[in-house]
């Protein structure tokens, strides 16, 4: 007799369990081929909503400046617009501006709350779109009334103020993000991509410290105008250029009052100026690198497929199954050169570490020159428009060239500054957006120009006063080798695995093997750090025992409970490698070893296939294929299905996929010895826990069909 009350919670409780593991189930066929998408469907699902929750703040806190001061002012004789007598504004004019920040607000509070997942996408959405739209047509038509209907004449004795401009400059930004979000709302309808932000913490907090930020700089702005007896927003450009590190030195605290104040803001806005720089940095240069990393990979992958195909090369991809035998070589070979299937994948395993290679070359550079271009445009284009609004003070276009650079830069002269009621405002946005795309610019050629320099350095080095271990004569061979792209001395240098394990074997070859017996034979000089050298040396030493376990066929335990300390010892090793810098990759021999720990074999083609150059996203990568026993998936090392494509890294593969074998082998386990305790508890010795045959069949079966949609 079941106890009364407890069917119901148990049964919740299980449901709750499947409805987790499904979506577990689903979150990994989504990332392991989300690469297959186009881009533009990532900006729209998290690119454009982190960007309406920057710029949407700062379309407000323009909103607030366009609200506490006049829009016009008379400009006494002999006296500079700047110092011209305010005129005050129709009082609808006011209430209508008032009315428009309220709603602007309300659409930033929502949108807020939805990335905080407090309130629903279907909800929040409508609510922030309609807001900002009319937001932004409000104060189109107030601006487009002030300077036509309400125009006083002679206008060469009328001047308009920094809150005019700062109402444009929120109208155009309400647009921006309004349609921004419009975009990202048409993908999740269209069901590109789900209708809750898929955010990490730092990128839903992205939009707080963007309005901490300006809450801060608005606030202080009002504590010093008082202080100094500035005008406000005078003290909102004072505010802009000091928490920005420009300094430019046309405004500064006189009082002591000021000054003692000055330290503590300075540096707190400061530091909540490289939060928001550090987010936008995640965003841009981690999460952005890996979703755009994998979606090149994949069109260098089938740019590739499509080239082999032309050139009739396309061989080594056709798996060699039991009933063909063996497959003669490329076309440089003889036919009676042949390859077994495990040599046939070790070639196809090559091919995609130099799709990989191509794709991070092009990555790196496209990124260098997207943000590159940015940075020139709003260099140049500043110049334009600084020069066009302070014609009062006669700027030629080399003028300000000179001194948006020294502005972008953070140097600050300050012998050029903008006095303009029109100057003033275009540099306070203009300031926000050209900082952080330098911090951008710079980390990009980090990766790229620095890196060059970094390199030639050590070449020079190498040769010169710092002889590296490979001697003057390899260094020249290895760097005429890849400067001619492998046509001279392609013989004499060996061609080293990625990551840690190929910076290893650059050190020296045989005599990192003969460390141990003839003591410590690097140079002093050698600038590589002892702790890379200590991880160089284990992840070398790991791939010749990969290399060695794949010589015998990569044979796995019989008895289960060894199958199981075995897989608890690898989910050991490759835990450190989830830290390793350069991140981990591993060879062929490693990969074969954890694909048949987790129920694959590379020596077998019975789940291999040729690879599809133009795959459709089918929810069947061999990730998601593995931790589901009951789905049947044929993949290639160049194709959709593989390992290497998609945005992890490759040591996070492994660890997730040797888990779940454990889990599941455990789990088997556990399932058999019910079984027996219900049969009775009477069991052969060879049905002991530990006793029986290795892995389960679950684990080690394989497929042997194929989709038919995924053929081309």
């Amino acid at each position: 007799m079941n106890d009364p009350g407890l069917d119901e919670p148990i049964s919740n409780d299980a449901q709750d369990v499947e409805n987790q593991e499904k979506d577990e189930k689903e979150e990994k066929e989504e990332d392991e081929q989300a690469f297959l998408e186009p881009s533009r469907w990532w900006f729209a699902s998290t690119a454009f909503p982190l960007i309406a929750g920057t710029f949407g703040p700062m379309a407000s806190a323009f909103s607030i400046c366009a609200l506490v001061v006049h829009w016009r002012v008379y400009i006494p004789p002999g006296a500079a617009e700047q110092n011209g007598v305010p005129i005050p504004d129709p009082k609808w004019l006011i209430g209508i501006n008032a009315a428009q920040l309220v709603l602007a607000l309300m659409s930033n509070l929502f949108l807020l709350l939805n990335m905080a997942r407090r309130v629903r996408f279907i909800i929040a959405q409508p609510i922030t779109i309609a807001g900002w739209y009319l937001s932004s047509f409000a104060l189109i038509g107030l601006c487009a009334c002030t300077s036509g209907p309400l125009v006083i004449q002679p206008t060469s004795d009328h001047a308009f103020t920094q809150a005019y401009y700062y109402a444009i400059f929120s109208a155009g930004l309400y647009f921006l993000v309004a349609t921004l979000m419009v975009v990202t709302v048409y993908g999740a309808l269209r069901g590109h991509y789900d209708k809750e932000f898929q955010l990490t913490m730092s990128q839903r907090t992205l939009m707080l410290q963007t309005i901490s930020f300006l809450v801060y700089l608005l606030a202080g702005a009002a504590v010093f105008s008082h202080i100094e007896g500035w005008a406000y927003l005078d003290a909102v450009y004072w505010a802009d250029f000091t928490l920005l590190t420009v300094g430019i030195g046309d405004y500064s605290p006189s009082t002591h009052l000021g000054r003692g104040l000055l330290f503590p803001f300075a540096i707190g806005g400061i530091i909540i100026l490289g939060l928001v720089i550090g987010s936008i940095r995640s965003l841009v240069l981690e999460r952005g690198k890996l979703k755009m990393g994998a979606r090149m990979v994949e069109k260098e992958r089938r740019r590739l497929l499509k080239k082999m195909e032309k050139s009739d090369k396309n061989e080594i991809l056709q798996p060699v199954t039991s009933t063909q035998g063996a497959m003669s070589r490329s076309s440089t070979k003889t036919l009676s050169d042949t390859l077994n299937e495990r040599e046939r994948r070790r070639q196809e395993f090559d091919l995609m570490r130099k799709i990989q290679e191509e794709a991070h070359t092009k990555r790196r550079w496209t990124s260098l020159i997207i943000s590159g271009t940015t940075w020139f445009v709003l260099w140049f284009a500043g110049a334009a428009i600084f020069q066009a609004a302070e014609y009062g003070q006669k700027w030629s276009y080399f003028g300000s060239l000179y001194f948006s650079y020294t502005s972008l830069l953070t140097i600050g002269y300050g012998d050029f500054y903008p006095q303009s009621n029109s100057g003033k405002p275009f540099f306070v946005f203009w300031s926000l957006l050209a900082i952080p795309s330098l911090t951008i610019l710079i980390s990009n050629m980090g990766d790229t120009i620095v890196k060059g320099i970094r390199d030639v350095t050590l070449w020079i080095g190498n040769f010169t006063v710092l002889p590296g271990e490979q001697g003057v004569k390899a260094t020249l061979k290895e760097s005429a080798n890849k400067m001619t792209r492998g046509r001279l001395f392609d013989d004499e240098v060996s061609e080293q695995p990625p990551g840690m394990l190929g910076e290893t074997n650059r050190r020296g070859g045989d005599e990192a093997e003969s460390d141990d017996k003839e003591g410590d034979r690097h140079p002093k000089s050698n600038p590589e750090s002892a702790a890379q050298r200590v991880a160089g040396d284990h992840a070398k030493s790991e791939a010749a025992r990969a290399k060695k376990q794949g010589e015998h066929g990569d044979e796995i335990p019989k008895g289960k409970r060894h199958y199981h300390v075995v897989l608890i010892k690898e989910i050991s090793k490759v835990m450190k490698h989830l830290n390793s810098s350069p991140p981990r990759k591993y060879t062929f021999d490693e990969w074969a070893w954890y694909l048949k720990l987790i129920g694959e074999d590379e020596n077998s083609a019975d789940t291999h296939r040729a690879a599809l150059r133009k795959p459709k996203p089918d929810g069947e990568g061999l990730g998601a294929a593995l931790a589901d026993p009951n789905k049947n998936v044929k993949w290639s090392w160049v194709g959709n299905r593989s390992p290497l494509m998609g945005n992890k890294e490759e040591a996070e593969w492994v660890l997730e996929r040797l888990t779940t074998t454990l889990n599941r082998e455990l789990e088997a386990m556990r399932r058999e010895e019910l079984e027996r305790e219900g049969d009775g508890g009477e069991y052969s010795t060879k049905d002991k826990p530990g006793e029986g045959d290795g892995p389960s069949t679950d684990t080690i079966q394989t497929a042997t069909s194929e989709k038919d949609h995924n053929k081309p």
